[in-house]
């Protein structure tokens, strides 16, 4: 990177992540690139506003060889590597696609850094998923994982290639473990998005169903900038680790749902209807993070409560539908 800014790679710069991330690091005066499916020339997702402000470069997840050119290029002082699939039932209709992109990519960067730029410091985002039918609830960096699909063993490979990587090797190399975290920005697939979108629409008459799958089911949601700036942290502090990015605090998609109606004034229970198709397998455990190493090494925690991140994304959507 040229002159005394310090320079920053992303991949999955188009995402909600790395849009995110990409504003806190140009606030702080950072030279920013984002690696980029398609090169500069590309759609830039939720980045689009960025353009211009932000180099880009090609890279894909599914090409080694550009992952490494990537960072023998720009020889960043830090890379956060964001990019990966992520929707999870997507995983059971190509786990070799999956592993691919998630474990063998994350491999690739690794040696990247390594071998060719040894004074990078690396972010991997790993996934709460990898904890699967875990022993205990809440869980914490320590916490004995039993993944229950591709997606989330890709991910368990990556969290340890970090770690084996990092003692082997000496590189500043973290895996930040990451619990569900939502926006505005966040897309329609997502059960949260989906909510919030639908409860603005049926407001403002746009629409007068929502379907979903099981409301029982437990999730540890938080405000995507939230666990970006613990991302940053990491990279920042004076050892290397791996750290749980959660609020510690369990919802339902029912407490979700209701939060986001009641903000519109509206009764759920009048437009809901319930697809049995949508429903996932059982939970063998809620999926809740313990947050406390996070807090007592970087000072992080969560700044937006669950009630203030549901109406601020259906307050969002009110406007955009507008």
């Amino acid at each position: 990177m040229s002159g005394s800014s310090r320079g920053a790679l992303i991949t999955g710069l188009t995402g909600q992540d790395g849009s995110f991330l990409a504003e806190l690091l140009l606030a702080d005066g950072y030279e920013v690139t984002g690696m980029v499916r398609g090169g500069p020339s590309a759609p830039l997702g939720c980045a689009e506003h960025l353009r211009g402000r932000v180099d880009v470069i090609s890279g894909d997840l599914g090409a080694p060889d550009s992952l490494r050119g990537a960072v023998r290029s720009r020889r960043p002082d830090e890379l956060y590597h964001l990019a990966a699939p992520t929707f999870v039932p997507d995983s059971w209709r190509s786990p070799a696609r999956t592993m691919s992109e998630i474990a063998t990519a994350t491999a690739t960067l690794l040696e990247a850094v390594r071998d060719d730029s040894p004074d990078t410091r690396l972010l991997v985002a790993g996934s709460s998923e990898m904890f699967g039918a875990a022993p205990e609830s809440p869980q914490r960096e320590d916490t004995p994982c039993r993944p229950r699909s591709p997606y989330a063993a890709a991910k368990l490979a990556a969290h340890g290639l970090v770690g084996q990587i990092r003692d082997r090797d000496g590189i500043f190399a973290c895996s930040a473990i990451l619990y569900n975290h939502e926006s505005e920005r966040r897309p329609q697939s997502f059960v949260s998005r989906k909510i919030t979108h639908a409860a603005a629409a049926i407001k403002l008459g746009l629409a007068d169903e929502l379907t979903l799958g099981d409301m029982t089911a437990t999730r540890d949601w938080s405000f995507a900038p939230d666990i970006m700036r613990g991302c940053r942290l990491m990279l920042g502090a004076d050892e290397p680790g791996d750290y749980v990015l959660a609020s510690g605090i369990g919802h339902t998609v029912a407490d979700l749902l209701q939060t986001a109606f009641d903000h519109v004034g509206l009764d759920p229970a009048a437009y809901v209807r319930a697809d049995p198709e949508l429903v996932r397998a059982p939970e063998a455990v809620k999926l809740i993070g313990d947050p406390s190493r996070a807090r007592a090494r970087l000072g992080w925690e969560a700044s937006v409560t669950f009630e203030q991140l549901v109406t601020g994304m259906v307050s969002a959507d009110l406007a955009r539908l507008r």
